[in-house]
Formats: structure tokens, C-alpha cells, sequence
């Protein structure tokens, strides 16, 4: 029990400085990529940056609009902050994690509540802009939860098991990303819409709804939503790596270290399509999920269901 208890603290602890060292990645590698320094005033190099940004966050007023609705627009940043460290209880180093059976059926309940949150900061807001953000996410991770479902379906049929540990062991003399080279493009695609990340970014186009759902919150309940949203960036990246890319197996040899760079990679993957492409049309995006992602699953879906059930009987 106190095994089990001072693990997922740890993991807790390092989970909220990978987050915060992350966006400091990203704000990095975006600059780059658009040719200039980025970051560098805080400290050597700006490294302290994210420990800045937190104290100036933290320490201001928490202040709210006289029209909002009092409980729901404090309990939203608290419930997506929840929500985005619950799915971290799946991560396969935590003691928890070696008898959780039921891992992607897990991974699939809370990643469907993210939606609340969202609505709930919308709504309570009592902001026109906020609404209209939340709606357009609402309606995007809702569309985009039936392909990655569907998605999920190929490594359950493949090995047999919803454990997220047993998957990553099946994959010890092949990667499933090589025997389903589409279906791991559409996953990393899903997870892109999923994380409203650009180029899928419609809940906070600034364009057109100034900041999208999190308009009107700012100081402590700005910060649980950012940290929420780059938790659940690096969560989906970690998935990629354990459901497609083996986990910490590097072709016969296992490795934590090839484990980590597998799910950066991921992570710098996110901000790489973030700085090279423009945002998509919002009717593109809903026609790339129901004309192209699920009829291309279920077509795959029933290949490898029928191939699966060959060579099994």
C-alpha cells in the first residue's frame, strides 16, 4: 500500500514538471521555427521560464465576471485538471498499473468526460465566445472519440487483452505500427483533434473567438486548464508509444531510455504540426472523422477481425 501511495506521488510530482518543462519545449522549438530566440530573459537561457510563469499565475487575484455562474466556473478547471492526471494512473511504471486489467477500457471513460469540462467552462462563463468555443470542442472530441475507439479495436484484436502492459509485451519482436501503418497515422491524427491542438484548434481560434473557452478565466483556474491540456498531450503521446511503438521494447532489448524517447518524440511531434501547418476549415475537420476515419476503420476492422479469427481457429 505505502509502495503503491509514494509512487503515484512521485509520478504526480514529475508528471506537473514534465508539463511545466514542456511548454518551455514548445515555446522553444516553435520559435525556432520561425527563426528568432524565443524564451531567454528568465535565468540561463530562460530555463527557469515555466517557474516563472507559475508564480505570476499562482500569485495573482482570482478574480470572477459578475455574470458567471459561481460553482461550475470554479469546479471546471478543477475537474479537467482531474481528469487529465486520472489517466496518468495508467502509466506503466506506477505500482497500480501491474494488475489494472481493464486499462483501455479506462482510457476511454475518462477521455470521454474530458468533455465536461470544457462545457462547464463555456457555459458558466456566461460569455458568448467562451460558449461557442466549448460547443465547437465539444462537437470535435465527441466526433473524434468514435475513430479512436474504433482505432483502439485493432490492437484488442491483435493481442487479445485490454491491458495496456500485456500490449506493450506482445510487441517485443514487432511493433503493431508496422504490421498498420495507416491505422497508426489516423491514431496520431485522432490524438492531434483529440487534445484540440493545432492544426485542430477551433476552441480558442483567436481569430474569430478571441481565446475560445477559457476566455474569462485567468490566474489559478487559467493555469489548471493549461496544465490539464498539456497533460493530456503528453498522456496521448505516451499511449502512442506503449499501444503502437512497443513501449519501452527496442526490438529484443527493453529500455526506459528508449521508452522516454519514444514518447518525446511524440510530444515534439505535437509542436512540430503546430508550427508547420495553418488551421484547418472546421467542415473539413468534422468530414475528416465521419467520411474518412471511420469508414477507413471499419474497413480495416473487419480485415483484421476476419485474419485475427483465421489464424486463431
Amino acid at each position: 500500500m505505502y509502495i503503491s501511495i509514494i509512487s503515484t506521488v512521485f509520478t504526480y510530482i514529475c508528471i506537473l514538471l514534465a508539463v511545466a518543462f514542456f511548454t518551455l519545449l514548445e515555446r522553444k522549438g516553435l520559435s525556432y521555427i520561425q527563426i528568432r530566440k524565443g524564451p531567454n530573459k528568465v535565468g540561463f537561457m530562460g530555463l527557469p521560464q515555466p517557474l516563472a510563469d507559475a508564480a505570476k499565475l499562482l500569485t495573482k487575484e482570482i478574480a470572477k465576471p459578475t455574470m458567471a455562474n459561481y460553482s461550475p466556473y470554479f469546479i471546471a478547471p478543477v475537474f479537467s485538471f482531474i481528469l487529465a492526471l486520472l489517466l496518468w494512473q495508467l502509466y506503466p511504471t506506477l505500482y497500480s498499473c501491474s494488475y489494472f486489467k481493464w486499462g483501455i477500457l479506462f482510457f476511454l471513460c475518462v477521455s470521454g468526460m474530458n468533455v465536461y469540462g470544457t462545457l462547464l467552462a463555456g457555459w458558466a462563463s456566461n460569455s458568448k465566445y467562451a460558449l461557442l468555443g466549448s460547443l465547437r470542442a465539444i462537437a470535435q472530441t465527441i466526433s473524434y472519440e468514435v475513430s479512436m475507439a474504433l482505432i483502439l479495436l485493432f490492437p484488442l484484436f491483435l493481442v487479445g487483452s485490454f491491458s495496456f502492459i500485456e500490449i506493450k509485451e506482445s510487441q517485443e519482436f514487432i511493433w503493431l505500427a508496422f504490421l498498420m501503418i495507416p491505422v497508426s497515422l489516423m491514431w496520431f491524427v485522432t490524438c492531434v483533434a483529440e487534445t484540440n491542438r493545432a492544426p485542430f484548434d477551433f476552441a480558442e481560434g483567436e481569430s474569430e473567438l478571441v481565446s475560445g473557452f477559457n476566455i474569462e478565466y485567468g490566474a489559478a483556474g487559467f493555469a489548471l486548464i493549461f496544465l490539464a491540456e498539456y497533460a493530456n498531450i503528453l498522456v496521448m503521446s505516451l499511449f502512442s508509444a506503449l499501444l503502437f511503438f512497443g513501449g519501452s521494447s527496442m526490438i529484443l532489448i527493453e529500455s526506459d531510455l528508449a521508452f522516454m524517447f519514444k514518447v518525446l518524440f511524440f510530444a515534439f511531434a505535437f509542436i512540430w504540426v503546430r508550427g508547420s501547418y495553418p488551421r484547418f476549415r472546421y467542415d473539413l475537420l468534422m468530414g475528416l472523422t465521419w467520411k474518412g476515419f471511420l469508414p477507413a476503420a471499419l474497413s480495416f476492422l473487419l480485415l483484421v477481425a476476419s485474419l485475427s479469427s483465421y489464424l486463431y481457429y
